[in-house]
Formats: C-alpha cells, sequence, structure tokens
C-alpha cells in the first residue's frame, strides 16, 4: 500500500476515534474505544521506521502523529479525572466541581455540559452535581453582572426540579438543558427540552 493511502486511511481514523471519545466522555457510549485506538497506534506504528523521503508526506505523517498523541494525552487526562471524580472542563481540571459518579446514556456530566454551555438535568435528585454546577455558574454570572443577593442553593435546587418535572411530563422529554443568559442586564435561566 503507498504512503499516501496509509496517510488517508490514518488521517480518517484519527477522525472516527476523535469522534468516539467524544460519545464516550459525553455518555453517549459506555466503553472508551480502546480497540479503534490500538487500531490507529498499529497505523502509526507501522510507518514509524521506515525512511520517508517525500518532504510532503514526511510532514503530513509527522503532523498526523502529532496530532493523534495531543489527543491522546487528552483523552488520557480526561479518563483520568473521570475516575478520579474531577470535572473536566475546557480550558482543564476544575477541582471545584464533581460530575455524577456513574451518568445514564442519555445525561451529559458537567463537565460536557459546561463545554457546550448548557447544564443537562433529566433527574435532579441523581444529577446533583450538575445542579450544584449550575448553581455556582449561575452565582458567578450574577457576580460579574453586578447584581445583589441570590436564592440560597435550595430555592435554587427546589425551582430545577419543578422544571424539570413540568418540562419532562407536558412535552414529554427525557432531560432538560439549562444555560444561563444575560437579558437586560440580570442573569436569567433558560430551560430547553432533550428528546
Amino acid at each position: 500500500m503507498p504512503l499516501s493511502d496509509d496517510l488517508d486511511e490514518l488521517d480518517h481514523a484519527i477522525r472516527r476515534l476523535q469522534i468516539e471519545w467524544d460519545k464516550f466522555f459525553s455518555g453517549v457510549e459506555r466503553k472508551p474505544p480502546n480497540e479503534m485506538q490500538t487500531k490507529v497506534e498499529a497505523l502509526i506504528r507501522r510507518n514509524a521506521g521506515t525512511e520517508i523521503r517525500n518532504n510532503a508526506e514526511r510532514f503530513r505523517y509527522q503532523n498526523l502523529t502529532a496530532r493523534f498523541n495531543t489527543f491522546n494525552e487528552l483523552w488520557a487526562k480526561r479518563l483520568r479525572a473521570r475516575e478520579e471524580g474531577k470535572a473536566f472542563g475546557v480550558h482543564g481540571l476544575k477541582a471545584d466541581v464533581l460530575p455524577p459518579p456513574a451518568p445514564p446514556p442519555l445525561a451529559v456530566t458537567a463537565r460536557a455540559a459546561r463545554a457546550q454551555g448548557d447544564f443537562r438535568v433529566s433527574d435532579p435528585a441523581r444529577d446533583g452535581t450538575t445542579v450544584r454546577a449550575l448553581y455556582d455558574q449561575f452565582l458567578e454570572e450574577r457576580k460579574r453582572a453586578g447584581e445583589r443577593g441570590a436564592p440560597s442553593y435550595e430555592s435554587f435546587q427546589k425551582l430545577i426540579s419543578q422544571q424539570t418535572a413540568r418540562i419532562r411530563s407536558e412535552k414529554g422529554a427525557h432531560a432538560v438543558d439549562f444555560r444561563l443568559e444575560m437579558k437586560d442586564g440580570k442573569v436569567s435561566l433558560k430551560a430547553r427540552l432533550v428528546k
């Protein structure tokens, strides 16, 4: 097989692997894509010892290898953080927010939801860490907007529980995505159903 075909296959495999890891971290898949990752590593090793004389192909191979290594390091950190019960946000570890211990397939953990700007709640009692993360973000945004006073966590949790139950029963939703928005200089809470 020519090297250019190997590189095309490697590029495609890294993209597929990235999608599979994203599915795993968002809770869609229950198991990490270790088998697929092993196959990608084998593709990289296939050409590791060969001398690549074509500059363009050598550059592409090094670029793909570097990209895979960067993703591999990120996935390992996120997996380790998940196992240790720490939230991993867009900018790395966030020790103040703990994800739920074992999210169901439809739930998005606090760290994945925060990356999207949404906080997904399907059962407020079970998704306590997500509700807590939403509350902490709510307080932070209010402070940033210069708003004084805030509801207690218990009042906030009760409101989230009521809205989640109402939306789920009336609209037949599996979960509710909550998002904080700024309107007229005030922080407001928006809910969107998840079918």
